[in-house]
């Protein structure tokens, strides 16, 4: 017998301190998860809810996990930047990094004296897997005395062998901060393009790494979204190539997108991100026409 059917006998209802603990949480995702597969999630979220106590551990959810992770398990959500500062601050005994592969070394080069876990060791990133320790130490080679800023989302490795770190809201001014007219951005090549858009007096240089899920967007699709849907507002990931940002109405950050639908607050809005940033972002604003890409 499963976990799941050792929780719900008949299978068409949950015991009552399960449908008590989670009600809060399906009346959020009930637009997300049919009542049938709820079934399945809550005593996962409830089992997990309670084991967080007891080890005093805390979950940080990046905003590309699914709902039943973001809102369900997380005790703390958001982008890369957030996630590591929220990791330093953090009063648990044990973090729980429901994101991929380097933000996990993050958690831990910031709290070398806690326990760092993750759901999923083979979680990673198409983007931080373009790149290598050795890799850097080649281009610090053939770019002698240029300074190199490396995204956050990179392995530790990277990382120790760069000069500072930056993540996609703050790119433009650490660049423009260092004085040096060029510089390496490495590894995104589409942020390195984004930043020197934004300063054309510097010379940048980058690597040719690339996310698999941004690089895939077009700025045709975009052309697409605005003659179905006349009036919609298009905000873009900067690890997006080049024409699609030029398409866009709007670029940022994952955190720099939300706090654009909090405050300008779009009537209809398409988000040129990962997919489940986009389910988050309307349960969080139900008032939203937000078309899928």
């Amino acid at each position: 017998m499963s976990f799941i059917d050792k929780n719900i006998k008949d299978m068409n209802a949950l015991p009552a301190d399960i449908e008590r603990e989670t009600a809060d949480i399906y009346a959020k995702l009930s637009d997300q998860y049919s009542k049938d597969h709820w079934l399945t999630l809550a005593p996962l979220i409830y089992e997990i809810n309670k084991l967080k106590k007891q080890k005093n551990a805390i979950i940080l959810a990046h905003n590309y996990m699914t709902p039943d992770v973001f809102y369900g398990v997380g005790d703390v959500v958001g982008d890369s930047l957030k996630l590591a500062q929220v990791a330093v601050q953090a009063d648990a005994d044990i973090i729980i990094q429901a994101g991929v592969h380097f933000m996990a070394e993050t958690a831990k080069i910031l709290n070398m004296d806690k326990t760092v876990l993750m759901p999923d060791m083979k979680a990673g990133c198409s983007l931080a897997e373009s790149i290598t320790g050795e890799d850097v130490k080649l281009l610090r080679e053939r770019y002698p005395g240029v300074p190199i800023v490396t995204y956050v989302n990179t392995s530790a490795d990277v990382k120790a062998e760069s000069d500072v770190c930056c993540t996609s809201s703050n790119v433009v001014k650490i660049i423009d901060q260092l004085d040096s007219e060029e510089v390496l951005c490495i590894p995104d090549q589409y942020l390195a393009q984004y930043a020197q858009s934004k300063l054309p007096h510097k010379k940048i240089r980058t690597w040719q790494g690339s996310c698999e899920v941004h690089e895939r967007f077009t700025a045709e699709q975009i052309q697409k979204f605005r003659e179905q849907t006349p009036g919609i507002e298009v905000l873009a990931h900067p690890e997006c190539p080049q024409d699609v940002l030029e398409a866009a109405d709007f670029t940022g950050s994952t955190s720099q997108i939300i706090n654009y639908v909090e405050t300008q607050k779009p009537k209809n809005v398409v988000l040129i991100t990962e997919c489940s940033m986009s389910d988050n972002v309307q349960l969080a604003h139900p008032e939203l026409n937000l078309v899928r890409p």
